[in-house]
């Protein structure tokens, strides 16, 4: 891991300094760099938006006895790309009374707020756009600002049933997104870090999710269960009922409007896969046990980036199993369960928490 450390930041040293040298400046290299970034970010967030969604139908039809798509390329691959092509073909539709400045800024507001979280995760050593000493502080305050995307964009709508699936989703967000904090809380005051690198170093000697005795098991899942919320995924898709909504937020966007809603729900369950992954289970860091050098030696030699994928692909599709299992939940059963069992429980994990942390009773400390 050393070395992959080594040649990571060697290589952005090397290149750092071509470029200051053909720019001539050390203001516009930094600009110059920040440009590349933003352009791998998009990439990276096409990619993977192309990605999960087919994966998405992949998951559910497997689990619905069906093959899914299956027409365009190999066993469908090319099928969400086709399906692109005609989102970016289709007329952009505003209803006659609707803002039209704000029905355009609402699915922007959603998808630069999933845009901008990707830069703070840690993918390996050394691969991370922006490294900040508050970087998850950062990261729940700007995935928080999505929710005044669907605000606007079902007021602006001038509908009422986009505007009750915005209210919807604001209520859910705000609400479960308080039980989230508490959990990431509760691994913070063991970490006493909110530098996403420092607490995927402070999980060396074992990750969070078992190192800290039962409480890490706990904030793993109050942090899933209510981070799947955010999302507005199944069983938490109130805000956008088809059954009961047509839509709800959403109904009356069309074309790359209503790419931008999509899109920034896949990226949003990727941000969320990708935090639990570096909070609890390690990020890049590989799977080691105490006193096992031998193994972890082994273990070493796969690459840190191939751990953090698997982690995080492993949330992810656990989080897409939940869609195809459980059944939508009414809203006075989504917020009861919200206000009168998870937030209990997270406050209870988290005072828990403390007394472990302060007492430094937890397992192999560094």
């Amino acid at each position: 891991m050393q070395s992959w450390l080594y040649n990571v930041d060697r290589l952005v040293e090397t290149f750092s300094n071509w470029l200051e040298l053909r720019v001539g400046s050390s203001i516009a290299a930094e600009f110059v760099k920040a440009i590349l970034a933003a352009g791998l970010i998009a990439v990276l967030v096409s990619v993977l938006g192309l990605v999960l969604v087919y994966l998405e139908r992949k998951v559910a039809a497997h689990m619905q006895q069906r093959l899914g798509p299956m027409r365009v390329g190999p066993h469908g691959i090319f099928q969400t790309v086709a399906d692109t092509i005609k989102l970016i073909s289709k007329e952009d539709i505003i209803p006659a009374h609707a803002d039209r400045v704000i029905h355009t800024v609402g699915p922007l507001i959603c998808f630069v707020a999933a845009f901008m979280v990707i830069g703070f995760i840690p993918f390996a050593p050394g691969l991370q756009v922006v490294s900040l000493n508050v970087a998850l502080l950062f990261i729940l305050g700007i995935s928080s600002a999505g929710v005044l995307g669907i605000i606007s964009a079902g007021w602006a709508s001038n509908n009422k049933w986009s505007m009750l699936g915005a209210m919807r989703a604001a209520a859910q967000i705000i609400s479960y997104e308080l039980s989230a904090t508490l959990a990431l809380l509760a691994i913070i005051l063991f970490t006493g870090t909110l530098d996403l690198q420092g607490i995927v170093e402070s999980q060396r000697t074992g990750w969070w999710i078992w190192r800290a005795p039962v409480v890490g098991i706990f904030a793993f899942l109050i942090y899933l269960i209510a981070s799947t919320a955010e999302c507005n995924r199944t069983p938490f898709d109130i805000a956008e009922g088809e059954s009961e909504l047509t839509g709800g937020f959403h109904t009356e966007f069309s074309a790359m409007k209503f790419a931008m809603f999509f899109l920034s729900e896949f990226i949003n369950v990727f941000t969320v896969s990708a935090v639990s992954a570096t909070v609890f289970l390690g990020g890049w860091m590989p799977f080691h046990v105490d006193g096992l050098d031998s193994l972890n030696k082994v273990f070493d030699l796969v690459p840190p980036w191939v751990w953090f994928s698997a982690k995080t692909g492993a949330i992810i599709f656990i989080i897409m199993w939940f869609r195809w299992t459980f059944p939508r939940l009414r809203v006075d059963q989504l917020m009861r369960f919200e206000w009168k069992f998870l937030m209990p429980l997270a406050l209870a994990n988290l005072a828990v928490a403390s007394v472990l942390a302060v007492s430094g009773f937890y397992f192999f400390r560094s």
